[in-house]
């Protein structure tokens, strides 16, 4: 089991909803991480699992922080970023990737001692980062819609791919090799073919509008996406976009996860809140609202580490950034 240091909140608050009889909060928080002198809006994390450490796009203070889990403490912050976005691991280059928004760049990072690999000019709006494991190359959505192929080991770009605008939040089969895409400005989910190198299909959002995060489980071979407008989560059929269920969650909502051990979905919201979902025979229910900072969206739930990681901003009244650390609990 990993040992946390500078814990600084060990108790959390949580509500219950009406469909759960629960007597202990499906997510225990187990530490709490303080990012000094960070500032500003924090977007994408991802994970180096190798290492157990946690990297933080922190786009508003132009900044990603690599963390050490096992220590609970930074181990390295690099500077000079043009509003990191994305930030992803290759483990086969060993490589860190960081999606510029400012100036559409993809920087590449040593990981064994973060010194420059390489830089990928994208044009502008660099975002999501994602790796194809059955190659290890990386997926990077951005422009005014556009999905980048990028070769870490090589630092070179090897493919562009066309979308109708805007990619946010999407998901790989590495079954397949097919991308899911989160494209709200075109209201629609597109299918990319990766292997092929072009979109195979446009499933329309029809009734619901601002579809960001999105999360995609092999076992059940199932899609989350979560709606802004209203708040609302889909799960979808990923081999025809039917519509399986449909639930209501909080709002703002910026990542979603599948989390298979213990049959349930995370939704981690601006409004200050993490919905749980829990899986109940054939179908899916709300069980509870885990209570968070207000801006606190951003997060990632690591299934090896049996860990979610939210990452919370600083705070008008000069409360310092963090990445909270819970737990699930049985």
């Amino acid at each position: 089991m990993l040992i946390w240091r500078r814990i600084l909140l060990v108790a959390g608050f949580w509500l219950i909803s009406p469909l759960s009889a629960r007597s202990s909060p499906p997510l225990a928080l187990e530490a709490t991480i303080p990012l000094h002198d960070v500032r500003g809006r924090i977007d994408h994390l991802a994970i180096d699992l190798p290492r157990r450490r946690l990297m933080v796009a922190e786009l508003g203070n132009n900044t990603v922080d690599i963390i050490d889990l096992g220590a609970g403490a930074l181990v390295h912050r690099i500077s000079g970023l043009r509003e990191p976005q994305g930030v992803g691991y290759s483990e086969r280059a060993d490589t860190v990737l960081i999606a510029n928004a400012g100036d559409g760049s993809v920087g590449l990072i040593d990981a064994r001692d973060f010194s420059p690999a390489g830089r990928i000019e994208l044009g502008n709006d660099a975002d999501n980062v994602r790796i194809d494991q059955r190659n290890g190359l990386a997926v990077v959505g951005y422009g005014a819609g556009g999905s980048a192929l990028i070769d870490p080991a090589a630092h070179t770009k090897v493919a562009d791919i066309r979308l109708p605008a805007h990619p946010e939040g999407f998901q790989i089969d590495p079954s397949s090799g097919r991308v899911y895409v989160n494209i709200p400005d075109a209201h629609q989910i597109a299918v990319v073919d990766l292997d092929a190198r072009r979109v195979v299909a446009n499933w329309p959002t029809r009734d619901v509008r601002a579809n960001f995060p999105m999360a995609f489980d092999t076992s059940q071979s199932l899609i989350a996406s979560v709606f802004r407008s209203p708040s609302m989560l889909l799960l979808l059929d990923p081999a025809t976009g039917e519509e399986r269920k449909r639930l209501s969650t909080c709002g703002d909502a910026d990542d979603v996860f599948f989390d298979s051990r213990h049959a349930r979905i995370y939704v981690s919201c601006g409004a200050g809140e993490i919905a749980v979902l829990g899986h109940k025979g054939t179908d899916w229910a709300t069980l509870a609202t885990v209570r968070t900072e207000s801006g606190a969206r951003t997060s990632l739930f690591v299934p090896e580490l049996d860990r979610l990681f939210v990452a919370e901003r600083a705070g008008l009244l000069g409360s310092e950034a963090a990445i909270r650390v819970y737990r699930p609990a049985p």
